[in-house]
């Protein structure tokens, strides 16, 4: 290459260039609640491979009988097992517990933290700032053999479980220390018609994402509505 020659640089990676995850298998733990059942329904809907665990295998067995859709049902630790991609969306009350026990078996697996640390009182919804900072980092401090990242945490379970509505017009706030640990979160969102993920951010950054969920709680309750986010201009 002569002295006048340039040296060509590689053309910047489209962010919204996502990758093909429709072979992953995916877990929720906390399956048989609202939220955990309505993103099985959900996923399971939109053609991905979805086991759903709980404390008792029966219970989630039985809720994954009423999604439907390939849904299976089994124990938090034979979920974790078997699953490439792990939703976590337990009662905040359970969450560290849960996830301690099941080290093991979330250990090389992408862990997605969807868990919501709130308090309420008579004047309503209020964030909870957990020791570690937030649920995802807590998630993190006590899995450090898997990837954690944190999503779906501003969606509404009635309309997740509602099988009239054909679309979840939202956006996924995706946050993670990973690239390709995001993008992956980011397409599992965009395979639900009309949700799209978003990077919003490093697991530092997850105390306000997940403090949010009370005032979109106290928005619901004065508009009668299910609220969720739209991310303009990206």
């Amino acid at each position: 290459m002569t002295s006048t020659e340039s040296v060509q640089k590689p053309a910047p990676k489209d962010p919204w260039d996502l990758p093909d995850v429709s072979g992953l298998v995916v877990g929720v733990l906390g399956g048989t609640g609202d939220q955990g059942r309505g993103l099985a329904y959900r996923l399971a809907r939109a053609g991905q491979k979805v086991i759903i665990g709980s404390r008792a295998a029966e219970r989630a067995r039985s809720a994954a009988d009423g999604i439907g859709f390939g849904v299976e049902g089994a124990d938090n630790a034979e979920c974790a097992r078997r699953s490439d991609v792990v939703i976590v969306a337990v009662p905040w009350e359970g969450h560290g517990k849960t996830l301690e026990s099941l080290r093991e078996e979330l250990a090389g697996k992408l862990v997605v933290d969807c868990v919501n640390p709130l308090g309420f009182d008579k004047k309503g919804a209020y964030a909870l700032k957990p020791e570690e900072g937030s649920a995802a980092e807590q998630a993190a401090a006590l899995l450090p053999d898997s990837r954690v990242a944190a999503a779906f945490h501003h969606l509404s379970a009635v309309l997740l479980q509602d099988e009239n509505v054909e679309e979840i017009d939202t956006d996924v706030m995706v946050l993670g220390e990973e690239r390709a640990d995001v993008e992956i979160v980011q397409a599992l969102a965009g395979r639900i018609p009309g949700m799209r993920g978003v990077f919003s951010g490093r697991l530092r950054n997850a105390h306000q994402v997940e403090s949010l969920v009370a005032n979109l709680i106290s928005v619901n309750r004065r508009y009668k509505a299910h609220a969720g986010l739209r991310v303009t201009d990206v």
